[in-house]
């Protein structure tokens, strides 16, 4: 009886233990992604950050999941995600037109892929009894992980007169980590029923999302190779889907 309760007592401590670390992993992962994409946002190589970061930001764990998880999709999955990569590329690229090519940009651009690939590992390993706890931990970890990132990029970046207000900045910057949560919390539920292959790749059609809002209510104009892309994205779903 004795041991029986030691081994209980020791087991939840472990347990608790693992789901703090998966979720300050993802959350690691959430403040380097959102630092460095916002830095090379702030550089003005949109096109260049936003497409870098979307198509590694899956490839990474997809790579990592077939390799070591030992995940295997269906071939129609496979065609899918092959359809996906690119058209996540185009759409996004599109979206913010040309702008210049620095190798800042593309370290600010894999910096964030790797770190949204990390969220999305730590998160594909919590324990479904965990709930939204590793999301939780993650949203506390990720805070500090910007803040620690903030005061050492501020350091040698120049002085520039903010945009907006402070207190607009707030609000902007709560909305977004809300929303934010809530798309990590959908994501950590569909692991449950689907591979992480899968879930990734549907997650990270957000670039979608402008591109659509632009065209229905801003009355904004796609280029060719966005048409295509969106065209090829839903196709990509549609096989997942299936699968």
């Amino acid at each position: 009886m004795l041991d029986r309760d030691h081994h209980v007592c020791d087991g939840a401590p472990a347990h608790t233990r693992r789901r703090r670390r998966l979720g300050a992993g993802s959350g690691i992962g959430t403040g380097l992604a959102m630092t460095f994409l916002f830095r090379g946002l702030s550089r003005g190589a949109m096109s260049v950050v936003v497409p870098i970061s979307a198509v590694g930001g899956v490839t990474l764990p997809v790579v990592v999941s077939v390799a070591f998880l030992g995940e295997r999709p269906a071939f129609v999955t496979w065609v899918g995600i092959l359809i996906a990569l690119p058209a996540f590329w185009s759409i996004s690229k599109g979206t913010f037109g040309a702008t210049s090519v620095s190798r800042h940009s593309i370290y600010d651009a894999l910096t964030a892929s790797g770190g949204i690939a990390i969220q999305y590992l730590c998160l594909a390993q919590a324990d479904p009894a965990s709930g939204l706890w590793p999301i939780l931990s993650g949203r506390a970890t990720a805070v500090m992980t910007i803040l620690l990132a903030a005061v050492v990029l501020i350091r040698n970046a120049p002085a520039r007169k903010p945009a907006t207000s402070s207190l607009s900045a707030l609000t902007l910057s709560l909305g977004a980590g809300v929303l934010a949560a809530a798309a990590l919390a959908a994501y950590l539920y569909a692991l449950r029923t689907e591979f992480v292959t899968v879930s990734v790749v549907l997650s990270s059609l957000y670039p979608v999302v402008p591109v659509i809002v632009g065209l229905l209510f801003l009355s904004e104009r796609i280029h060719r190779s966005q048409a295509v892309g969106l065209v090829a994205a839903l196709g990509a779903t549609v096989l997942i889907a299936l699968a």
